[in-house]
């Protein structure tokens, strides 16, 4: 490297990566396209070296690029992680936080508690990440995550919920349409709601309720979103988390002592946050507010 460039040419650099396009990361940067240009000009002649070549589809990215994307990505991941432990002084209830839950943890469990914690805290600022993945806290990709797996890293804080249980539901309406089914083989006869792609955790239901096969399936998502309101739509029966079941009593459990799985939770946060006030407030709010 001819000299060690600014940090923003990196922060630039993932976002055409990423993007694909100078317009496209321009927009996503605020930035001018003639700046991201610049920013990316900038680079290579540190790095000496070509990141991206002009092709059909936009900017291709060279072998270098490659190489240097997971590191911009850590690189980003550490900046935004120092940006938010700089936005509130040691002590204070301002600031961000950012949290990492599943989609359904996320849409259908967290609002409520989220907003008695604004209530309480106006100077928070809760930083909200959906997604099925668990996110690396060692990384810093979240500050604390609620997951429905043990967590084995080390340097963790964590602490265990009630599990969550799961059953097959159905709308009232489906179930005066088509019948309930009173027994796992008459579920062959039902419009039967399931993942699309066989992931470990869905090969392990599989393996319990043989009954509940892909090619039987009429609706196939991997979004447990899509599945759950497939079900509150009356499209058919499909897994629903019993608590949230309960608050609609038009949906109805389908035979309950048949199938039933339980789901861990836990509450994982860096155990370097352990002394911050503000995750510490966003931690325990959220292992109150998720108890049954």
């Amino acid at each position: 490297m001819n000299e060690e460039p600014d940090w923003n040419l990196f922060r630039t650099f993932l976002a055409v990566l990423q993007e694909g396009s100078l317009s496209k990361a321009a927009r996503r940067l605020a930035l001018t396209q003639p700046t991201v240009a610049r920013h990316i000009d900038a680079l290579e002649q540190s790095v000496g070296a070509d990141l991206f070549v002009r092709s059909q589809r936009g900017l291709a990215p060279t072998e270098l690029a490659m190489e240097l994307g997971p590191v911009a990505e850590t690189l980003a991941l550490n900046t935004a992680a120092l940006m938010r432990t700089a936005s509130g002084r040691s002590g204070e209830m301002r600031g961000r936080v950012r949290v990492s839950a599943s989609e359904v943890v996320g849409v259908e469990h967290l609002p409520p508690i989220l907003a008695q914690l604004r209530q309480r805290h106006p100077g928070l600022v809760i930083e909200l990440v959906l997604s099925n993945a668990v996110d690396d806290l060692l990384r810093r990709e979240a500050d604390i995550a609620v997951r429905n797996v043990e967590p084995e890293q080390g340097a963790l804080i964590q602490r265990r919920l009630p599990s969550i249980t799961l059953g097959l539901h159905a709308h009232r309406d489906y179930l005066d349409r088509k019948g309930t089914p009173r027994t796992l083989k008459a579920l062959a006869g039902h419009d039967i709601i399931g993942f699309d792609r066989p992931t470990p955790a869905v090969r392990a239901v599989a393996a319990l309720i043989p009954a509940l096969d892909r090619s039987t399936f009429a609706l196939c998502a991997d979004s447990d979103l899509a599945q759950l309101a497939a079900i509150r739509a009356g499209f058919g029966i499909g897994f629903c988390q019993a608590r949230i079941a309960q608050r609609d009593p038009n949906l109805v459990r389908v035979l309950p002592e048949e199938i039933a799985l339980d789901l861990g939770l836990w509450i994982v946060m860096h155990e370097d946050l352990k002394t911050n006030a503000r995750c510490r407030a966003v931690f325990e709010a959220l292992a109150t507010g998720l108890q049954p």
